[in-house]
């Protein structure tokens, strides 16, 4: 025992002396990366729930490149931590982990290995040696011990695993994959997630999924999430992303975050990468990935999935080298919106089936299967109770901040009198630098800046030529002294917009008019009817006594508009 570092209860030769729980086994958890650590934790709860006879201690080791934040996600936990010299001094009678990279102490109780992805799909950097490994295996020399046991979620993985490790054989556990058989019991909650994440109804929820390294999707190509949210239309999408807790570990948020920052900006929603990626899977209506594990857990769960990038350490012969030949690759310098409504169109639940059903065993008995080993492992009966409990995923929580200034396209005037208007916005943020507003404009076609009042950047809430209220007005007088008031503080501004609490509009122009604006539907915000009555300005047509059907997306809204008495102190110029 280190005499400068003293053994915590619950373990240790004098524990008994102070110590309130009397556990007749201990195992040891090895903490050693977030992944890994996360794992163990989602699913020990329904492992060992209720059982006193079981103390769990959690030892940290240090030494993985990306340890950063194991400790934090530890004690968030509550998690009783001692230092990983002191593992041997625990007496485990077994030690967990997902991490084949754990330095063992020296002993005879078992360690049993969970995967981390799934199964051995991907070459990795060797942290013992230059060159590469194969990931999720432990070194020969606990192999050759006869301690180490590794879980697999299909009888395929200890084919491939013998054909490189013959050390291996007789050391794999058949269970399934815990994490896989999560995401099904809770997948027909995906509307649900999807409405706790804020998408709002209509929306679809397109969700880029990246693993680590340089050949991963974000590592690749990290301005492609800009560039999806750029090509999608603000009012039919949006769009999230699930990024490695490597990445996170090894760049910290704010690098993230920074080299993110105009997706961000545009309204990405960056998923927390400790539990809510599951979740927000769960919510996608089509995934963007990469050869990382949840790309293949989304394909799995039947939803369309392009592959935004594809590295070469996918290892040939594993289900995610099996979906890096099925699956389309996403051209992101083509038709980004045709592509993914491509994909949406020609969903099919059991697109990749077959490529899945190479990496799930009897989905659904994992828990049960993996509780028998752990026991087994333990040299404890398992507990008298029925099988381990299946709980949902808790729900998402919304994240990211709604995007505040869009560019503004309006199409369909005819040129015998208003008919009807589409309506396509996508976020100014993402926008590249040199598109004009009047750029491509045609008869009935016009483009237009417009900003909700609180954008935070100057130079688009100075340049945009349609201003919108951030929030209902209490009353139509409130309304016209906004109108008025943004108007003379931002002279580039050509209209002003502000919804009523009561329902309705109320658009003000620079030479004094003020429409009136009439709208079925429950929607609140004012940018439709500033969109119907600038695309009407720009057509010089009538705006009193004028009905037009304003279409976003897949929904269609009738808008009447009316003229009410000129604005006092409004200007003459249009």
């Amino acid at each position: 025992m280190h005499a400068s570092q003293p053994l915590r209860v619950p373990v240790g030769s004098d524990a008994g002396r102070w110590s309130t729980f009397h556990g007749e086994k201990t195992l040891v958890v090895a903490a050693r990366t977030v992944t890994s650590t996360v794992r163990v934790l989602e699913c020990l709860p329904a492992l060992l729930r209720g059982d006193d006879r079981v103390t769990v201690v959690f030892a940290h080791d240090p030494t993985s490149a990306f340890n950063a934040g194991v400790l934090d996600l530890l004690h968030d936990a509550g998690c009783l931590v001692i230092p990983w010299e002191q593992v041997s001094d625990a007496e485990p009678d077994l030690i967990l982990t997902a991490s084949e990279n754990v330095d063992v102490p020296e002993g005879h109780c078992p360690v049993l290995v969970l995967p981390h992805g799934i199964g051995f799909q991907k070459q990795v950097p060797d942290a013992r040696a230059p060159g590469d490994r194969l990931s999720g295996v432990v070194p020969d020399s606990l192999l050759e011990s006869g301690r180490a046991w590794l879980a697999i979620s299909h009888p395929q993985q200890e084919e491939q695993l013998l054909s490189s490790h013959p050390k291996a054989a007789g050391r794999t556990l058949l269970v399934g994959d815990p994490c896989f058989d999560e995401l099904l019991v809770s997948a027909d909650r995906a509307d649900a997630f999807r409405r706790a994440l804020g998408v709002p109804d209509r929306h679809r929820l397109v969700v880029l999924s990246s693993t680590w390294g340089r050949t991963s999707l974000i590592g690749r190509d990290p301005g492609l999430a800009a560039r999806v949210l750029a090509a999608l239309p603000y009012d039919e999408f949006r769009v999230a992303a699930i990024v490695h807790p490597n990445v996170w570990a090894g760049h910290g948020s704010w690098q993230i975050r920074n080299v993110l920052k105009p997706a961000l900006d545009a309204g990405l929603m960056l998923i927390p990468h400790i539990h809510a990626w599951r979740s927000a899977l769960v919510a996608a209506d089509v995934v963007v990935g990469d050869h990382g594990s949840v790309t293949l857990y989304g394909a799995a769960l039947g939803k369309p999935v392009l592959l935004g990038a594809f590295g070469s350490e996918a290892v040939p012969g594993t289900a995610v080298a099996a979906l890096g030949r099925a699956a389309p690759h996403l051209d992101a310098h083509a038709d980004v919106q045709g592509q993914i409504v491509s994909a949406l169109a020609g969903q099919r639940p059991d697109l990749f089936a077959t490529v899945t059903e190479g990496a799930f065993h009897q989905p659904g008995r994992a828990l049960p299967r993996l509780r028998t080993a752990l026991y087994g492992l333990l040299g404890l009966p398992e507990p008298v109770s029925t099988v381990p409990p299946e709980w949902f995923l808790a729900e998402p929580v919304a994240t990211g901040t709604k995007a505040t200034a869009w560019m503004v396209t309006t199409t369909g005037l005819p040129t015998d009198g208003p008919d009807a208007i589409t309506v396509c916005r996508q976020p100014a943020a993402v926008r590249q630098e040199a598109d004009d507003p009047g750029e491509d404009e045609t008869v009935g076609r016009f483009r237009h800046l417009a900003c909700d009042e609180r954008e935070p950047e100057r130079r688009l809430l100075e340049s945009a030529s349609v201003l919108l209220c951030g929030a209902p007005v209490r009353s139509a007088a409130a309304g016209v002294r906004w109108i008025g008031a943004t108007l003379d503080r931002l002279p580039g501004c050509r209209l002003a917009a502000a919804s009523l609490a009561g329902g309705g509009a109320l658009v003000g122009l620079r030479d004094g008019r003020i429409v009136e604006a009439a709208m079925t539907g429950s929607t609140r915000d004012p940018a439709l009817p500033a969109s119907a009555v600038y695309a009407l300005l720009r057509a010089a047509a009538p705006l009193d006594d004028t009905m037009v059907t304003v279409r976003v997306g897949e929904r269609a809204e009738d808008v009447a508009l009316r003229l009410r008495a000129h604005r006092p102190g409004g200007s003459s110029g249009g």
